[in-house]
């Protein structure tokens, strides 16, 4: 593996500058999900590309908005379809970047395996160098993959581990900065030692990284106070950064505080309220016209009646 050459700036941002990271990476299958909390049910679109077309328009619509910027924002994870896409006439990255002083990183992960062990290792991604080489083009800073633990099962952790920091050597090799996110579930029965267990797993691995090398780490918040003060830190780790998990927004943001040197990289709905609620009022006045554009384009006599009750909705404002 060689040393990575990344955007200095970047790279500084990532290190010391406060704020959050904003998970926008919602996927095929979680994005109607993610749609639905901003207003839009799932017959707003009859196939995935006008899904993908109508959640870029409401990602356009919160990453244009003057709430999301770099003072508070540090990074955003976008996935595939994103990257691919432009807003206001540049690619998406170049955007986060050079408006927003946002530092754009990629999901790289194709979805959870079956579990085995306790765990759920990442599928196979036969695909990756590709994607890499098509990220790095796109100027792309880093990458995210997740894997789950369920329980606190020492073989299947390391194998979690083993496979997070194999492709995390792919990743630098091709000059990206690796997010390595094995998740542990939040009902987990025996939380604190499957996180003791990934904890000595991850430390031996970092301390394994050839010199010049560094990964960012995104860990579910743990059980015990400042658990990965080590992680924080260690010379190999440039940042580490907290997931939501599940939990409620208070239980997450009592839990971050408790974590001294942690960071939030919270997703869909807690990354929505974070953002306040000028933001919240035009990404969710935003779907509803996007609704009713849909619904004049494909109407019934019933859609007809909810597109008109909208569009008076939509021309009042937010109440």
């Amino acid at each position: 593996m060689k040393s990575i050459d990344l955007n200095e700036q970047q790279l500084q941002k990532m290190k010391t500058h406060p704020g959050f990271i904003a998970a926008l990476d919602q996927s095929g299958g979680s994005t109607p999900g993610a749609l639905r909390l901003y207003g839009i049910k799932e017959g707003a679109w009859s196939n995935e590309d006008e899904m993908f077309a109508i959640v870029h328009q409401m990602r356009t619509r919160m990453i244009t908005s003057p709430s999301f910027t770099g003072e508070r924002i540090i990074g955003a994870i976008l996935f595939e379809n994103t990257m691919d896409r432009d807003i206001e006439g540049q690619p998406t990255a170049d955007y986060l970047w050079n408006v927003k002083r946002v530092v754009p990183f990629l999901k790289v992960d194709k979805g959870l395996a079956a579990e085995k062990d306790g765990v759920q290792l990442m599928k196979p991604m036969p695909a990756l160098a590709a994607l890499l080489e098509k990220a790095k083009a796109k100027r792309i800073f880093g990458t995210k993959m997740r894997s789950v633990i369920k329980q606190a099962s020492g073989a299947g952790i390391k194998d979690i581990v083993n496979q997070q920091f194999e492709l995390a050597a792919q990743i630098i090799a091709a000059e990206l900065m690796p997010i390595v996110e094995p998740e542990v579930d939040i009902h987990c029965p025996e939380k604190a030692k499957a996180e003791a267990l990934l904890k000595a797993a991850i430390l031996e691995k970092l301390n394994q990284l050839p010199a010049g090398q560094l990964v960012m780490l995104k860990l579910t918040l743990p059980e015990q106070d400042n658990f990965y003060a080590d992680f924080v830190k260690h010379p190999k780790v440039l940042r580490v950064v907290a997931l939501s998990g599940g939990y409620s927004r208070e239980e997450a943001n009592n839990r971050l505080r408790r974590n001294h040197g942690i960071v939030a990289s919270f997703s869909a709905g807690p990354c929505r309220r974070a953002l306040g609620p000028a933001i919240r009022c035009r990404v969710q006045r935003h779907a509803g016209q996007l609704h009713s554009e849909y619904l004049l384009r494909h109407p019934t006599p019933k859609q007809a009646m909810i597109a008109e009750s909208e569009d008076r909705m939509t021309a009042s404002g937010p109440r």
